[in-house]
């Protein structure tokens, strides 16, 4: 996704930092310059891409969903499939070979739904990097096996405790600490989001996956898609699935937000399709924010801990306004529902923040005939919100299960 040369997409964008960040993204910035344009750094990206993390990954065709929902064909990219059990693993080796570049010793960074994070402290084991991981203590709490697997690694998780403790928390906190580490640390950052270069940094790191959609469907159906359907957090998988398809207009791009309780409550995520977005300045960029009239940021909601986020890309709201990408939202009743859904009909759990694609796609894709075709870009698996989803689905054995292991301890 390219900038104007200074770091906004239209009116989005920039950095809007103290001074003394200023010097970590000014050596960021350079740092990536000269990678961009160096073949042996990419060559080096694609090869571990491969060999480490299994790509290219699967587009599957659901031959049972398309015959259940009786319209559009429907094909899933499979990002559940790449090691580490989502399509942040893209970005994290992107910033691991570039932290290589640069010398550093250390890596730190946010994580809400626990899957950024984890893929962090895989990144760093492999390339013997110190890792510290900021986590809202929200999110600590309902995303456990993820941070069980974080410690094992080797990663410092931090549960933050301030504000709504949940993801804009976690970042506050990592920024500080960038601050002050900057010599030996490199913050990798998880989304498309925060000062510039990182939505622009972390939406090409994220662009394989709209690369290998555009060819898989072509291969299969000898056609583009109709639809592209992708969750929409911060917006790294959604830019990295759009990315490939921008240029054609035939093509709409549906990125979904979390619904929460609903758009007519206080209880949702929704930026860029709710009234209650609105451009602002946070954390160090220019995008669409949950506030109220008076500028404060609004607490946020989702049962996806990985959507839960009070902003969104500046490169998603450039689209938004210029109407390239179409926004809407999914509530958690209506998430819950599309996963029980898919699982049934085609084996595979998608997480709860893919869940929302799925929510939005099955309610349109029967209205589309057979002669269309959807992707959905399953951005990641669902074992690591089993304890949310079976609360949720109020599953009896489970609780059973839990209470049997409490008392055994």
């Amino acid at each position: 996704m390219k900038n104007d040369g200074k770091g906004y997409f239209g009116k989005f964008g920039g950095s809007y930092t103290p001074e003394v960040l200023r010097v970590c993204l000014k050596g960021l910035r350079n740092s990536y310059r000269d990678i961009s344009q160096d073949a042996t750094f990419w060559q080096e990206f694609e090869t571990l891409l491969t060999n480490y993390s299994s790509r290219p990954t699967p587009l599957t065709f659901a031959d049972n969903l398309t015959r259940h929902l009786g319209g559009a064909q429907v094909y899933i990219k499979r990002e559940d499939l790449n090691h580490t059990g989502s399509h942040k693993v893209n970005n994290v080796l992107g910033q691991g070979l570039l932290c290589k570049r640069m010398g550093k010793k250390r890596v730190i960074a946010e994580t809400g739904a626990g899957q950024h994070g984890l893929a962090t402290a895989t990144m760093a084991a492999k390339f013997g990097f110190e890792c510290t991981i900021y986590m809202g203590a929200k999110d600590v709490r309902r995303q456990r096996p993820n941070v069980f697997w974080m410690e094992k690694l080797g990663a410092e998780v931090i549960a933050v405790e301030e504000g709504s403790r949940t993801l804009k928390d976690a970042v506050n906190d990592a920024f500080r600490d960038w601050v002050n580490s900057f010599d030996d640390t490199h913050y990798v950052f998880g989304t498309a989001c925060g000062p510039s270069p990182f939505p622009e940094m972390v939406a090409e790191f994220q662009s394989v996956i709209g690369k290998e959609a555009r060819q898989q469907i072509m291969t299969a159906t000898g056609q583009l898609p109709d639809k592209v359907y992708a969750c929409v957090g911060g917006g790294s998988n959604a830019l990295g699935i759009f990315s490939a398809f921008m240029d054609d207009q035939e093509v709409e791009l549906v990125g979904v937000e979390a619904g929460g309780k609903g758009l007519d409550s206080d209880l949702h995520a929704a930026r860029l399709s709710s009234v209650q977005g609105k451009p602002g300045v946070v954390q160090g960029y220019k995008s669409c924010f949950l506030q109220n009239d008076d500028g404060q940021m609004l607490d946020t909601h989702s049962i996806a801990a990985g959507l839960d986020y009070v902003g969104v890309s500046p490169i998603l709201a450039h689209l938004s306004e210029t109407r390239r990408v179409r926004f809407t939202a999914a509530t958690d009743e209506q998430v819950l529902a599309a996963m029980e859904t898919v699982i049934r009909h085609e084996g595979i759990v998608p997480a709860l923040e893919s869940a929302h694609a799925f929510a939005a796609a099955l309610a349109e894709i029967p209205d589309m005939s057979p002669q269309q075709s959807v992707i959905i870009n399953q951005s990641g698996r669902g074992d690591k919100d089993i304890f949310t989803i079976a609360e949720a689905f109020g599953d009896s054995k489970w609780q059973q299960f839990i209470k049997e292991r409490a008392d055994e301890y």
